[in-house]
């Protein structure tokens, strides 16, 4: 297991931060270990493996727009990263504008890829974003 560094949390989730504002499946996915286990909320099941994984990233990719992410406050603790952060995003569907405030937690494995992804996020509807045309 590899000991992280400050540096190396923050690099990681940069890389998080430019492929979720792209909606970018591939970037994303380039984080992730094969085998890895994912959850982006504590009340759904883990996604387990790369096929699963990248359908929750296509999913979002494809029912979100104007994304925002960074990471508040990070720590590394042996082979996990810790972050706080704020995120926001435009709901395809019906334009309705979401902030995202949360806690997550990845560790990686010997080749700094993420085995194992929990997030704890909280959201809200804050109203309509203006920049956005829903498509009927």
């Amino acid at each position: 297991m590899p000991n992280l560094t400050p540096g190396d949390a923050q690099d990681l989730l940069a890389k998080f931060k430019a492929g979720w504002e792209r909606r970018d499946p591939d970037a994303l996915m380039e984080l992730f270990a094969d085998h890895a286990e994912f959850r982006a909320d504590p009340f759904e099941g883990d996604l387990s493996g790369s096929n699963a994984i990248r359908a929750y990233w296509n999913g979002f990719a494809a029912d979100s727009a104007n994304t925002e992410f960074d990471a508040e406050r990070t720590w590394a603790a042996g082979a996990t990263v810790l972050a706080s952060f704020h995120a926001a995003f435009t709901r395809r569907a019906d334009g309705s504008r979401v902030r995202v405030r949360g806690f997550m937690t990845l560790e990686l494995d010997d080749n700094k890829r993420v085995v194992r992804f929990r997030q704890w996020p909280l959201e809200r509807v804050v109203g309509t974003d203006a920049t956005y045309k829903v498509e009927v």
